[in-house]
């Protein structure tokens, strides 16, 4: 499947406003984060508006971000377009990249805190000034991952096939 030309492409005007998948991919992010948010405090019944802007938990937003740019940019382009083939291995580098070595990351870091934790207070590494914890909020499981990819794909769906593909270009 070729790319669409250009006279098929919607192309509201120009700008950041009418680029349909850069604004999947934010409102992809955005809507990761915020659905973390609530998650978190269906799960603890505490606001913690730290899930607001950190990393880790379900879903990913990482994978959203990127997901959702694959997805609108397969809708824009076509699956043939060397912008979705990008878009593809971007996309599963991050992935890859979330589920496995950020996961893996903090989980050392996991071991790494309660090792610490059990040393004595005189011990020559409670004493040096960069003993505090060690982040272990880092990467994600691969239902948070999927979570992510799913969102994504909702969202790049939402924006590029509804808002520029349908509502934009029929006037609605």
């Amino acid at each position: 499947m070729s790319a669409a030309p250009p006279e098929q492409l919607v192309q509201p005007g120009p700008g950041l406003l009418s680029n349909g998948p850069l604004i999947a991919a934010l409102l992809g992010f955005s809507t990761a984060q915020f659905l973390k948010f609530i998650i978190t405090y269906v799960q603890t019944r505490k606001w913690e508006y730290t899930r607001l802007w950190g990393s880790g938990g379900m879903p990913s937003s990482h994978t959203a971000f990127v997901i959702a740019l694959t997805t609108a940019v397969w809708i824009r382009d076509g699956g043939g377009s060397s912008t979705f083939a990008i878009c593809v291995v971007i996309a599963s580098v991050t992935a890859y990249d979330a589920a496995g070595v950020r996961w893996h990351s903090g989980r050392t870091a996991s071991l790494l805190n309660a090792l610490v934790g059990e040393l004595p207070p005189e011990h020559p590494i409670q004493e040096h000034e960069s003993a505090g914890r060690l982040r272990d909020q880092l990467g994600h499981t691969p239902e948070e991952v999927a979570g992510g990819a799913l969102v994504g794909i909702l969202i790049g769906i939402f924006v590029e096939g509804l808002i520029f593909k349908v509502i934009l270009k029929q006037g609605i």
